[in-house]
């Protein structure tokens, strides 16, 4: 007969700590974030602070990137909803600390006079726990952006001339999540450009990468420059359809 199935199963807490505790800052994950190369994780603030000055994992030394080590960050949500869940209070300590932050630096949703103050709730840290839709683009961080056609250009396909013209709505507003692919799909879409057409997306006159996300690129290029985020597109200068 199997001892669990009539009994819970008590796990202790300190036994679980290596697995769930941040070895740059000995606190339990928050917002865990996983290296790709090597899968060690730690708090997103810790990892990228420390990769800002290092090209290696912390834990292992293993060099993430040459160049671009914060290509190489994912965020582990699976992770972070397990922390969550298995050391009290953490989730809500978090949330009150964040709170209290906005408070401190005057984000406060004013209150007109002779009506009640309303009770503000910020952004869950996790809204995998707090709602099934939690997964989903709209509960994610968002980031406003910019696209400008970087010069004229024109380009021939089966008899007609396209010329790469500006948005109608330049200006957007997204998740953090999106990735350069998605932006290109919509570019098709907006301009009317067929698929066999290529476009290059740019920023800081570097090409992006398709899988590159919007976050990566705003840690890497943009980070403490005003918004919102400027990206250029082209067509792809080695494209030979015609």
């Amino acid at each position: 007969m199997n001892p669990y199935t009539e009994e819970s199963l008590h796990i202790r807490i300190r036994d679980i700590n290596p697995h769930i505790v941040c070895s740059l800052c000995a606190g339990y994950f928050i917002d865990a974030t996983t290296i790709t190369e090597c899968l060690h994780t730690f708090c997103k603030s810790c990892i990228v602070k420390y990769l800002q000055t290092s090209k290696h994992c912390p834990q292992c030394n293993l060099k993430v990137h040459e160049t671009h080590p914060l290509f190489h960050l994912r965020a582990d949500r699976t992770m972070q909803d397990i922390v969550y869940k298995l050391v009290p209070h953490l989730f809500e300590n978090e949330e009150k600390r964040r709170e209290d932050f906005n408070k401190s630096r005057g984000v406060v949703t004013p209150v007109k006079p002779g009506k009640k103050a309303e009770v503000h709730t910020p952004p869950k840290l996790s809204t995998v726990i707090n709602t099934p839709d939690g997964h989903k683009y709209h509960h994610d961080e968002q980031i406003c952006l910019c696209l400008e056609p970087l010069r004229h250009q024109e380009r021939d396909y089966c008899g007609q001339r396209l010329s790469l013209r500006q948005l109608e709505k330049k200006f957007v507003r997204c998740s953090i999540r999106v990735l350069i692919s998605h932006l290109k799909a919509m570019l098709h879409r907006k301009l009317a450009v067929p698929p066999e057409i290529k476009f290059d997306i740019l920023c800081e006159d570097e090409v992006q990468a398709e899988e590159t996300s919007l976050k990566q690129i705003y840690l890497m290029t943009w980070y403490g420059k005003e918004t919102p985020m400027v990206l250029y597109y082209q067509f792809t200068t080695d494209d030979s359809v015609t």
